[in-house]
């Protein structure tokens, strides 16, 4: 055991075991020189040769030691004894296995296998790269480029980490220290990782194990969170945490908050356009196809236009079939008869065209009604044996004018309702004449036109068709083919509400609006009204321009104003999201 010790004095620590042809290979720390042989060595002389005398456990270098000249019966006792002394402090006795060794430890020292000065001398280290950590992150912060950043941000509206982004890339000074940082601390993490790997080297076979709080680098992401946080919850005191989706601070105390003043989002779609100067958490404007309301942006749905003009009505297809049937009076409108060239129950001849119109004159007598057209009903009679078959045209004029500005029903035309002609049971050959609009078909109506022709039935040559000409095609002019009269004409439909002063008053507002964001309300409820009306249309290519028929005849606008109305909606609906553009076929002047 005197040699055991010989030995310990100049060696510390072991690391490894090696065995090569009867020569032991310790890999060990060499704190001094002794002479003698060492063996497995290329030095005839170590006394010589300072480079091999390391400080580090990294490093090694092969020793014989004193077995090269002990008796072989004692080598091996002479190594166990060494090695316990010397790898295990004399507690346990060293064992190596698989290329790993380590000390099964006596009783009276389990701990054998864990060297609590070096674990504590790791940790303690890693704790200084933990404060060098926070340092350099506490240095960046409070440096004069972060700072200046943090001055030149805009406050007029909220900004989103995308924005910073943009702001932190156009800043070279603050760009240059940050990559310090990142180069500082990069270091700092590639010596913690490496004391990390060290100390759970050392406490592998420790019973507890050590708790290593690992150190990361702070991303971008994190600074951008960081800055937010600053601008937005720093308040009383506190750094809280700014959640970008909700636009709220998580702080640390409920009271006081740490909460400030998120000033509104500027943007696209549902975000404001501007803020407002005297309140910043407000929108001040919005995007095309939105409208303010309270100060927030909503999605441009027009208000309701029922107080401005009435559409509806709740009665069903079926049940205006037979109120139009039965002539019910709840669907009857009572409109003017006029006409030069016919009186009702009375015979006239059929030879020529007879014009005759049913007016309502609401422009003189109902001033707040506009009227719905349902339906039409003529009962027409001719004399016996009669070769006369009258031909109806319609044409309706939605608000009044000349009746140049009145469109011609599409009779029998693209799913157009058909005339549906009824014998009624009386000696007279009389026929009542029924169109049937219902709910599709249904337009407004002022005054209805009706243009009465008849054509001559006769059999032809070949006696199995019938063939119709004018009367006036007649070989013998002056011959008489019967006699025809109208005994009642009459328009089936539904007044509805209509305020002309309070389309005036949306048209002002397109110049003067009351308050921030009625012009493009008003704007909105425009094009509302503008479609509902012109989609009672008759069949066509493009639906007529009533709406433009409305505001000159019934609004009394001349035609400049009502074409700058019409210019007007057309730049407003060109800015919505979801433009379309809108055709409509002219039909008042």
């Amino acid at each position: 055991m005197n040699s055991a010790r010989w030995a310990a004095q100049r060696f510390t620590s072991i690391n490894s075991l090696d065995k090569d042809n009867n020569c032991f290979c310790l890999s060990l720390q060499v704190t001094e020189t002794r002479t003698g042989p060492l063996g497995c060595s290329n030095y005839d002389n170590l006394d010589s040769v300072s480079s091999v005398l390391v400080h580090s456990q990294e490093n090694k270098v092969q020793l014989q030691g004193l077995q090269a000249i002990l008796p072989s019966y004692l080598r091996s006792n002479f190594v166990q004894a060494a090695l316990g002394y010397i790898g295990c402090n004399a507690e346990g006795q060293f064992v190596c296995k698989d290329n790993d060794c380590w000390c099964q430890c006596s009783k009276e020292f389990p701990q054998c296998n864990c060297p609590e000065a070096d674990i504590r001398s790791q940790e303690n280290y890693l704790e200084r790269m933990r404060e060098a950590w926070r340092q350099e992150n506490q240095e960046f912060q409070d440096s004069d480029e972060f700072q200046s950043f943090m001055g030149k941000l805009p406050t007029q509206s909220a900004l989103n980490s995308s924005r910073i982004q943009q702001l932190w890339k156009t800043d070279s000074a603050l760009q240059q220290r940050y990559r310090q940082l990142e180069s500082r601390v990069s270091l700092l993490l590639s010596k913690t990782r490496r004391t990390a790997n060290k100390l759970f080297s050392l406490s592998k076979r420790c019973r507890t194990q050590p708790k290593i709080a690992s150190l990361r680098e702070r991303p971008l992401s994190y600074w951008l969170q960081f800055t937010l946080s600053i601008l937005y919850c720093s308040e009383n005191n506190q750094l809280g945490f700014y959640a970008e989706e909700l636009r709220i601070c998580a702080c640390p105390y409920e009271s006081p908050s740490c909460q400030g003043i998120v000033p509104c989002e500027v943007g696209d779609g549902h975000r404001c356009a501007s803020c407002s100067v005297d309140n910043r958490t407000r929108c001040s404007s919005c995007n095309p196809g939105y409208v303010l309301s309270h100060g927030v942006c909503k999605y441009a749905v027009p208000n309701p236009t029922d107080h401005y003009l009435g559409f509806e009505t709740d009665l069903q297809d079926l049940e205006l079939r037979y109120l139009l049937q039965h002539r019910d009076g709840r669907i009857t409108t009572h409109a003017i008869f006029v006409s030069n060239d016919v009186r009702l129950n009375v015979w006239f001849d059929p030879s020529w065209r007879k014009r005759m119109l049913l007016t309502l004159k609401s422009n003189k007598f109902k001033s707040n009604r506009v009227h719905m057209l349902l339906g039409i009903s003529l009962q027409i009679c001719m004399t016996k044996n009669s070769t006369i078959e009258p031909t109806m045209s319609v044409y309706v004029n939605p608000f009044g004018g000349s009746h140049s500005e009145s469109w011609t029903m599409p009779i029998n035309q693209n799913g157009y309702p058909d005339w549906e002609k009824t014998k009624l049971d009386i000696p007279l050959d009389c026929f009542n004449w029924t169109l049937t609009l219902g709910n599709r078909w249904k337009s407004f109506f002022e005054t209805v036109h009706f243009y009465l022709r008849s054509r001559i039935r006769t059999e032809s040559s070949q006696g199995n068709d019938t063939v119709y000409f004018e009367p006036l095609e007649a070989t013998d002019a002056s011959q008489n083919f019967g006699y025809m009269k109208i005994n009642s004409m009459q328009l089936f439909g539904y007044s509805m509400h209509f305020d002309p002063e309070a389309i005036q008053d949306l048209i002002l507002q397109l110049d003067y609006p009351y308050t921030q964001g009625s012009q493009d309300s008003a704007l909105l409820q425009l094009m509302e009204i503008r479609y509902r009306v012109n989609r009672l249309s008759p069949p066509g290519p493009l639906p007529l321009d009533l709406f433009s028929c409305l505001l000159r005849h019934r609004l009394k606008l001349s035609s400049s104003e009502v074409q700058r109305i019409l210019t007007t909606l057309q730049t407003f609906s060109a800015k919505q999201p979801f433009y379309k553009e809108y055709e409509a076929a002219k039909l008042c002047s």
